[in-house]
């Protein structure tokens, strides 16, 4: 029950920290790697992504939330990916023609976002 709650306030805290961006057209972005109920925030085919693990039982239980990044009065539906990864393994996400990957690290003490480099540069905030 402890573990749902400080699940679910992570998850608040990261929708706040998502919604509310620098520039009207910027968002943070972290890549990883991150620890135990550290954000991953990234964007990938017109999509937001939150995601973070809890350790368990050696491996990485991850939580990733996606929507459709349609700016701030658009309706948006989010979609919610639950999967336990072994130290090693890796959960794939596919949207037309871009791939990206989040890795469990060694000892399940880590994810982060992996991916090919024109994607991630792709998804850079631009400079202002």
């Amino acid at each position: 029950m402890v573990q749902l709650l400080r699940s679910t306030l992570v998850v608040a805290a990261l929708f706040t920290m998502a919604g509310t961006p620098a520039f009207a057209e910027d968002y943070v972005t972290n890549l990883g790697p991150v620890g135990p109920n550290e954000p991953i925030l990234a964007s990938f085919g017109g999509q937001r992504i939150i995601a973070f693990f809890v350790p368990e039982r050696g491996s990485c239980a991850v939580h990733t939330f996606m929507w459709k990044d349609g700016g701030a009065d658009a309706p948006y539906a989010t979609s919610r990916v639950r999967v336990t990864l072994r130290p090693g393994q890796m959960a794939r996400f596919d949207r037309a023609h871009v791939s990206m990957n989040l890795l469990c690290g060694e000892d399940a003490s880590t994810l982060a976002v992996v991916a090919p480099p024109e994607l991630l540069t792709l998804n850079e905030p631009p400079q202002h």
